[in-house]
């Protein structure tokens, strides 16, 4: 590497230290000191002392997301509510994702700065070294979010799969003469192992209504946080039966016929895409080798014939 080069890295890595501080300065107000010291009081009082590596660097990132204003209030409740819905409640889960997002941001900038020299035609340029780290930056500070959409799809198919089964196990309850918030509670015991983000929900929603208030207020948070048109079905059936007394036995009933038969309707249309799906792997795996050993013996006679003339 060149002394160029050298110099160039070394003014790349001091503006991104010194962006850095300055947002750490911003976010450090006298109050703000004060409060983080105090939970670090009570962090430090009631931790045990044989706390693993896991949950100690998750307290150091949770720590510097809380230093770093890069989430407003808004953006903060938005965040607070995907991360419920990917089954993260923790009271520090805004903090540590956003301590994530400046992590990977700083690794991939810094991996920017120490591969541009070696980029031909972008190395010998401060301004397109800079432009480099902050686009590795930008998409390091995107892929925590990208992760947690992808968490939140696949918790939802796995609830969805898991919903007709729940919807039969509360009919069953029901007929039981259970009333909702034990019949929950049982589903909720019963799916633990099947489909435990679905248990998860269920046992939060119960102890919600078994402490009392508002129960359609509850059951709509759970729909709120699973997000699912199914579950707003069925929650929109429960609050209805409460309000206005109709028998909730034949309701569920039919909930559940219904997503038996949108989740038939759903598997028929997976099988029928799955035809002009395997046509380009066909091509490009099998064709070729069905081929080959077709007339793989007949151009071996065609070259032994060549070679011999």
């Amino acid at each position: 590497m060149k002394l160029t080069d050298v110099w160039m890295n070394l003014w790349l890595v001091a503006l991104l230290a010194v962006v850095t501080l300055v947002l750490v300065l911003r976010g450090t107000s006298v109050r703000s000191r004060i409060a983080q010291r105090m939970r670090h009081g009570v962090a430090r009082a009631s931790a045990a002392p044989g706390r693993n590596m896991p949950q100690q660097l998750a307290h150091r990132v949770a720590t510097l997301g809380e230093r770093m204003p890069i989430l407003d209030a808004a953006e903060r409740g938005k965040l607070a509510a995907r991360l419920a819905s990917a089954g993260f409640r923790d009271a520090r889960a805004v903090s540590i994702l956003a301590g994530l997002k400046l992590v990977c941001g700083a690794c991939l900038a810094l991996g920017a700065i120490v591969l541009a020299p070696h980029i031909p035609r972008i190395g010998g340029y401060f301004v397109l070294r800079l432009l480099m780290m902050a686009a590795a930056f930008v998409v390091g500070m995107m892929l925590p979010e990208l992760a947690l959409d992808t968490a939140i799809k696949r918790r939802q198919r796995a609830i969805a799969g898991a919903l007709p089964d729940a919807l039969d196990l509360l009919v069953i309850c029901t007929n039981a003469g259970n009333s909702l918030v034990v019949a929950i509670k049982r589903v909720a015991s019963e799916l633990s192992t099947i489909c435990p983000a679905l248990a998860d929900e269920f046992s939060l929603t119960a102890d919600e209504l078994q402490i009392g208030g508002d129960s359609a207020r509850a059951l709509n948070a759970m729909a709120a946080r699973i997000g699912l048109t199914s579950m707003r079905a069925l929650v929109t059936t429960l609050v209805q039966s409460q309000q206005y007394g109709t028998p909730i036995t034949q309701s569920l009933r039919m909930l559940s016929r219904t997503e038996r038969a949108m989740q038939i309707v759903a598997l028929e249309e997976k099988a029928a895409k799955l035809a002009p799906k395997m046509t380009l792997p066909m091509m490009l795996f099998i064709m070729p080798t069905v081929a080959l050993i077709a007339a793989g013996p007949a151009i071996i006679r065609l070259i032994a014939v060549f070679h011999q003339h």
